[in-house]
């Protein structure tokens, strides 16, 4: 069975140094996929870029927290409903067209009890892929920090070198993977994920990555090209 992967890069419309980093790694052959944010002053810019990029897809990156701090109330489904609405004709509108998929910053659809059957009836109900559910398998595991026990992030360089990313490439599983990386050029005060960001960069544009991922046979897709069985168990 066929390997497919989409290496979908999020915050896409950020800052412009992060929009400029996805693209840069679309175009070394990695990214494959993006998730825009709609909220930002980037996000038009992104937009732009999207379509100068049409092999790129893009989706919608829902935001309801920033800086793990919630932007309304999170445990009221009619609220986040409402905005959830907002934010998806905001993405239509700036992309002139359907996002190939869903998720959200810092994953709160997957974390919030509240949220998870909300998001998933809603984006079934769109025909949209959502993070973590149906048959792509989500992996997390390329991302440069740990948490400690009261979820303070501690810098894991590590995590995003090509050694790690190798040894996820070599593990994946059968069917279709979503990989989720945060690429970004770093700028001071940025967030507290800039460093990383640039490490996640350089490991992407690394060359050994996309020979790599022809050596191992894997197919790289984003979330509107999945195989007919991969999408029909999606809704």
């Amino acid at each position: 069975m066929t390997k497919y992967l989409i290496i979908n890069a999020d915050d896409f419309g950020y800052t412009q140094g992060v929009s400029r980093a996805i693209v840069e790694a679309h175009r070394q052959g990695t990214v494959t996929s993006a998730s825009l944010m709609v909220n930002t002053p980037g996000a038009a810019e992104a937009a732009d870029l999207a379509r100068q990029h049409p092999d790129l897809g893009v989706g919608l990156h829902f935001v309801g927290t920033h800086d793990g701090q919630p932007l309304f109330d999170l445990d009221d489904p009619s609220a986040a409903e409402q905005e959830l609405d907002r934010q998806y004709r905001r993405c239509r509108d700036l992309l002139g067209r359907q996002p190939t998929h869903l998720d959200s910053h810092e994953h709160i659809h997957l974390k919030r009890p509240a949220l998870k059957p909300l998001f998933a009836v809603w984006a079934k109900e769109r025909g949209l892929p959502l993070r973590g559910h149906g048959a792509v398998h989500f992996n997390g595991g390329f991302y440069g920090q740990r948490f400690d026990e009261e979820w303070r992030p501690h810098s894991a360089p590590e995590l995003i070198r090509v050694q790690s990313l190798e040894q996820i490439l070599r593990n994946l599983p059968e069917g279709a993977t979503e990989l989720a990386c945060h690429p970004g050029y770093f700028s001071p005060g940025l967030d507290s994920y800039g460093t990383e960001r640039a490490i996640e960069l350089a490991t992407l544009l690394d060359p050994r990555v996309p020979a790599l991922i022809r050596e191992l046979c894997i197919q790289l897709i984003h979330f509107g090209q999945l195989p007919a069985f991969t999408a029909a168990s999606l809704t």
